[in-house]
């Protein structure tokens, strides 16, 4: 194949690699700690870089609000952080962006429930209220956005209880339709699922897709270069390997999940993106490569998931969450949760800029 047009580098210390840059560090501008990074390159070359912004501690539910910065250089210097919800005390996160290529505009899907209740509850149907779906947007590059508008009786059966969109960047497919991967719970709260949703009118309205399961949650999707779609998704079999999953009709239908030997986890949320166009694109995949949360990894496919064959450290230390993507210059950007101690300590985004071949 040649070299590829993907750009890797291998980060040692991110405090004397000018392309590593803390773009949220805990205890800063009033919150304790931020976590779930989300990230997507704008039709005007912006980068946008989401995360849920907890001011009372680290856990996932409590006071929790939604926050972007932007970069116009690559990511080289971020912006100041704009509020795009608070809704008082409540739990608002789970960011999914998706960039609608024709109209330029950046549809946000996110979730919201009251601050006072835990997973635990919401999963067990014992909480006073429920896990709700939400989508914003902003048509001006990230700068503003629009009232959050929710639409849990389009994408949501009335028979679950949890219910998280991404989180992370959802894909439109090349003949238009926009794609979030979600994940769900049924009635009992050991019943976990990957689901999709998705929008054929550019993100006016969305519609609940298909599921796949059981075991499986948060997840993340890809187009194949056949036009089918590839699920990839946190698993629960006890065997710390992804779960994947294949639809052959724009989401409505999956196949049964199956384990993929060569993507390590140690239970937690993954990026999958492509990179490049047409036959010569590439997959990428990052998650801490490991059954601790530890040793943030890339890995690349030359043939649409079936095997993994590059693979790169990004950092050996604490890492968790993480989101991919393709910058304007051809080269890879990854937002990602990264500490010393712990992963919880930061979100740090690292340009990678030094050619891989592969062999």
């Amino acid at each position: 194949m040649g070299k590829l047009v993907l750009i890797l580098l291998a980060i040692s210390a991110a405090a004397a690699d000018p392309e590593s840059t803390a773009v949220w560090r805990g205890g800063e501008d009033g919150y304790h700690t931020y976590r779930i990074p989300a990230l997507v390159v704008t039709k005007k070359k912006t980068l946008l870089a989401f995360c849920e912004a907890r001011r009372g501690g680290r856990g996932d539910s409590g006071d929790i609000d939604l926050l972007v910065k932007r970069s116009t250089n690559g990511g080289r210097i971020w912006g100041k952080a704009i509020t795009i919800a608070d809704l008082g005390e409540d739990t608002i996160g789970n960011p999914a962006p998706v960039v609608e290529r024709r109209t330029g505009v950046v549809w946000l899907l996110l979730t919201r429930n009251p601050g006072q209740e835990t997973e635990k509850q919401i999963r067990a149907g014992t909480a006073s209220g429920t896990r709700t779906v939400w989508v914003t947007h902003s048509k001006d590059d990230g700068l503003t956005w629009a009232a959050p508008v929710e639409i849990t009786s389009s994408v949501k059966d009335p028979s679950w209880t949890w219910y998280a969109t991404g989180p992370g960047n959802g894909i439109q497919m090349r003949n238009g339709r926009l794609v979030i991967a979600c994940d769900h719970n049924r009635r009992d709260p050991d019943r976990m699922f990957s689901h999709v949703i998705y929008s054929d009118d550019r993100g006016k309205t969305w519609k609940l897709g298909g599921s796949a399961g059981p075991q499986c949650n948060e997840s993340t999707v890809v187009e194949r270069k056949d036009g089918s779609l590839l699920l990839n998704m946190r698993n629960y079999e006890g065997k710390n390997r992804r779960a994947i999953s294949v639809s052959k009709d724009g989401g409505a239908s999956w196949s049964e999940p199956r384990l993929d030997p060569a993507l390590v986890e140690p239970v937690c949320q993954a990026s999958l993106i492509r990179h490049g166009k047409g036959r010569k694109s590439v997959l990428l995949f990052s998650n801490p490569a490991d059954t601790k949360r530890v040793n943030m990894t890339i890995k690349l496919s030359r043939d649409d998931g079936e095997t993994w064959p590059v693979s790169k450290t990004i950092w050996p230390g604490p890492s968790a969450y993480s989101n991919l993507a393709e910058l304007p210059d051809g080269s890879v950007g990854l937002l990602y949760e990264r500490g010393e101690k712990d992963p919880y300590e930061s979100i740090t985004f690292v340009r990678l800029t030094r050619e891989l071949n592969g062999r």
